[in-house]
């Protein structure tokens, strides 16, 4: 049966054995030992929306694992000249064995999904994340040794992708969740209701003083998504005292660790000192983006 990732809820009952395989085929990868598991594969791969570390990672993690990727701009193919979700996704089913789809919309995803007859993977859309919480899941695991009990606490837009995925997955998988925002930007109900459903904690706040006491784990993104550029001026202006900075890392235990999916915008939503600080693991966060895509490819291709 085709298995595709467009929520965490779509890996809620083997999370942990992604993660585990994920690290298991980078230690491999990183001995020198092959880990072509979909040679002769093809992932296509569309983008809507542009990107550094979602196209580079995915291009050589299908590479390592023997395949071949294909990148797919709005520009290049019919889907942006008004050619329709279905039609594009039948299609690509008969040139290629997995899809990833990073998209404008949570619909879009959900329809290319829904018509492919090959599994679908989101590389971001407007409501989940999900291969970026998967990664800082790994990130966390290999730095923590586990995950269950741990406690995350996310300070920003509380209603983006990253916060809705985090709820998702953190809950999976038996975090602890404190999501710190101002009330305007606190999540859907959906992710918060879902959530519950796992029996972890999950605590929303718009409170910053304090947030971060007895965190295992402190995290953020930008204030203003791709999407959301209109919104600037008065995205700033709200999220003013939400950044990230020494003081608030200081309040986190001892061997608390930092982590952001970048790009990052120092003096915003973190200060310099706290993203490239001792305490940070954003660059090794960045690399497991191709190792937790690996892990994932090799599981929905199974």
């Amino acid at each position: 049966m085709k298995r595709n990732l467009i929520s965490m809820l779509d890996v809620k009952d083997d999370l942990e054995k992604i993660i585990d395989l994920s690290i298991k085929l980078k230690k491999k990868s990183k001995k020198g030992e092959s880990i072509e598991l979909l040679k002769g594969k093809t992932l296509g791969m569309i983008f809507e929306k542009s990107s550094t570390r979602t196209r580079v990672s995915f291009e050589v993690g299908m590479t390592k694992l023997g395949g071949h990727a294909i990148f797919l701009s709005k520009n290049d193919i019919q889907l942006g000249r008004g050619e329709t979700i279905e039609d594009t996704a039948l299609v690509l089913s008969r040139y290629c064995d997995i899809i990833m789809y990073r998209a404008m919309s949570n619909e879009a995803m959900k329809e290319l999904a829904k018509y492919s007859t090959v599994p679908v993977i989101s590389g971001l859309d407007d409501k989940e994340h999900p291969c970026q919480i998967v990664t800082d899941l790994m990130t966390i695991k290999e730095h923590k040794g586990s995950l269950r009990g741990l406690n995350l606490v996310y300070i920003g837009d509380g209603r983006n992708n990253m916060a809705h995925s985090y709820i998702l997955g953190c809950s999976i998988v038996g975090m602890n969740v404190k999501i710190v925002s101002p009330k305007n930007y606190w999540p859907d109900n959906y992710f918060v209701s879902e959530s519950k459903k796992f029996g972890t904690k999950l605590q929303i706040t718009d409170i910053v003083d304090g947030a971060t006491n007895n965190a295992d784990v402190v995290a953020t993104d930008t204030w203003v998504s791709m999407g959301d550029e209109k919104e600037k001026v008065k995205r700033i202006k709200d999220f003013q005292s939400y950044t990230v900075d020494e003081k608030l890392m200081s309040l986190a235990k001892n061997d608390a660790i930092f982590l952001h999916c970048l790009p990052a915008y120092y003096g915003y939503e973190v200060t310099k000192e706290v993203a490239h600080g001792k305490q940070s693991v954003i660059f090794d966060e960045a690399e497991n983006r191709l190792w937790a895509q690996v892990g994932i490819m090799v599981t929905l291709c199974k």
